[in-house]
C-alpha cells in the first residue's frame, strides 16, 4: 500500500529536496507537490484533497505553523523553530558563516564584510561570520540587503540599490565579502561590475546554499558554502515514516552542518596589495591547467624570478609552486563537487596531469583525499 505524502514547499526546495525524496518512492511513497505559495485557503483545502498521510512542508512565517496546525504528521525542511508534535530539520547557519570566514582567513584576507538579510538564517549566519574573524581581531564591515520574497529568489531583474555600490567603493580593499545567500552574491558581483570594482582581484564574494542555477549563471561564476541538501532530504523523508510510525518528534531540531566553499571564479586563493605579485597570481590563476613553470610565468610577465620568489615568501609566506599547487587544488575541488569526472580527468582539468599526482598534492592541501572530499561535499 502506498504511504501519500505532500510536500508544500517554492520550487526552489523542490529542486533542493527532490534527488533525496526520489529514493523513497522505491519504499512505496507517493509523493504530491504543493506550492506554498498559494493563498492559504486555497493552500489548506488542496491538502486536505490530497489527504496525505504526512506532509513536508518548507519553513515559511505564518504558513508553516498553519500548515502544522492541521494535524498531520509533519516534517519542516528547513527551520530550526519548534512546533509541537513537528520535527524540524536546518542546516547550522552559524556554521556556514564560520566556513566563510575560515575560507578567507587562509586565502590571506585582512578585510573582511557581510552582506545580509534580517532573517533568522542571515542573523546566525552574519553571525558566525563575525564571531569567527572577531575571535582573530579582524573587524568586519556589514551592510544590511532588503530581504526578497522567497518566490523571487532566483530572479536577478530588481535594482541592485545605489546605496550597495557606494558601500562597495568605500569598503577597505582587497576584502573577502561573505553573502548570506546565493541570489546576495549574485547581487554583490552585480552591483561591483556597475561601480567599476574589479571581482576577484578588489573584492571576493562567497555566497551561501551552492544554488548552481544562480552561482553558474553569475558573472564570475560565484563562490559559495555548500548546504548538504541530499542529507536534508533523505532525513526528511526518513522522519515522515518515523513519525507514520508512532515514533514521537525529537524535543530539539535535527541540525546538519554545511559542507566547504565549493570554488568558483568569483575568489581569488591569495590577496595582496603588491601590483606585480597580483599580475602573477592572475597569470597562475588563467593558466593554472596548462603544463605551467613558474620560469614561464616569469618569461611572459617579464619579471625577475628572484624578485617573484622573494615577494611570494615575504607577502605570502609561500612559493610560487605551492601557490599554483592550491590553485589547482581549488580547481580540482570544484570538479569534485560539480562533475562526476573520474580522477583522470579531474586531474587532467585541473593541471595536474596524473591522478597520482592530485591525491599527492590534494591531501597535503585539504587534509583528505579526492575521493573521501567529493564524498564529503556531497553527503
Amino acid at each position: 500500500m502506498l504511504s501519500r505524502i505532500a510536500v508544500v514547499t517554492s520550487d526552489v526546495f523542490v529542486r533542493r529536496l527532490t534527488p533525496a525524496l526520489a529514493a523513497f518512492v522505491r519504499e512505496r511513497r507517493e509523493f504530491r507537490i504543493i506550492d506554498i505559495h498559494r493563498p492559504w485557503s486555497e493552500l489548506r483545502s488542496i491538502i486536505r484533497a490530497c489527504r496525505p498521510e504526512a506532509v513536508i512542508v518548507e519553513s515559511l512565517p505564518t504558513v508553516t505553523a498553519a500548515v502544522v496546525r492541521l494535524g498531520y504528521p509533519t516534517v519542516i525542511a528547513v527551520g530550526d523553530t519548534m512546533y509541537r508534535g513537528a520535527v524540524s530539520i536546518d542546516v547550522d547557519d552559524a556554521a556556514v558563516g564560520v566556513e566563510a570566514a575560515r575560507f578567507f582567513q587562509q586565502s590571506g584576507y585582512r578585510h573582511f564584510a557581510c552582506v545580509h538579510l534580517r532573517t533568522a538564517y542571515g542573523a546566525q549566519r552574519l553571525a558566525g561570520f563575525r564571531e569567527t574573524l572577531a575571535r582573530e581581531g579582524h573587524h568586519c564591515e556589514t551592510f544590511h540587503h532588503a530581504a526578497q520574497p522567497g518566490r523571487n529568489y532566483m530572479e536577478s531583474w530588481r535594482d541592485r540599490q545605489p546605496a550597495l555600490r557606494e558601500w562597495l567603493r568605500r569598503i577597505p580593499k582587497p576584502a573577502g565579502i561573505f553573502a548570506v545567500h546565493d541570489p546576495l552574491g549574485r547581487t554583490v558581483c552585480e552591483a561591483a561590475h556597475e561601480a567599476g570594482i574589479q571581482v576577484p582581484d578588489e573584492i571576493a564574494v562567497v555566497g551561501a546554499n551552492n544554488d548552481e542555477l544562480v552561482s553558474g549563471l553569475t558573472y564570475p561564476p560565484l563562490s559559495s558554502v555548500a548546504i548538504p541538501w541530499e542529507q536534508i532530504g533523505a532525513l526528511a523523508g526518513r522522519w515522515a515514516q518515523r513519525l507514520l510510525d508512532g515514533e514521537s518528534a525529537p524535543k530539539r531540531p535535527l541540525i546538519v552542518p554545511p559542507g566547504p566553499v565549493v570554488v568558483r571564479q568569483s575568489t581569488a586563493l591569495t590577496a595582496v596589495a603588491d601590483p606585480e605579485l597580483r599580475r602573477v597570481l592572475r597569470h597562475l590563476r588563467a593558466n593554472a591547467a596548462t603544463d605551467l613553470t613558474i620560469a614561464s610565468v616569469c618569461r611572459a610577465l617579464r619579471l625577475s624570478r628572484r624578485s617573484v620568489e622573494r615577494k611570494f615568501s615575504a607577502l605570502l609566506q609561500s612559493t610560487p609552486w605551492e601557490t599554483l599547487c592550491r590553485m589547482r587544488s581549488e580547481s580540482a575541488k570544484r570538479l569534485l563537487v560539480e562533475t562526476d569526472l573520474p580522477m583522470s580527468l579531474v586531474a587532467e582539468r585541473s593541471g595536474f596531469g596524473s591522478a597520482e599526482r592530485l591525491s599527492v598534492v590534494f591531501r597535503r592541501t585539504a587534509g583528505m583525499s579526492p575521493s573521501a572530499y567529493r564524498r564529503a561535499a556531497r553527503r
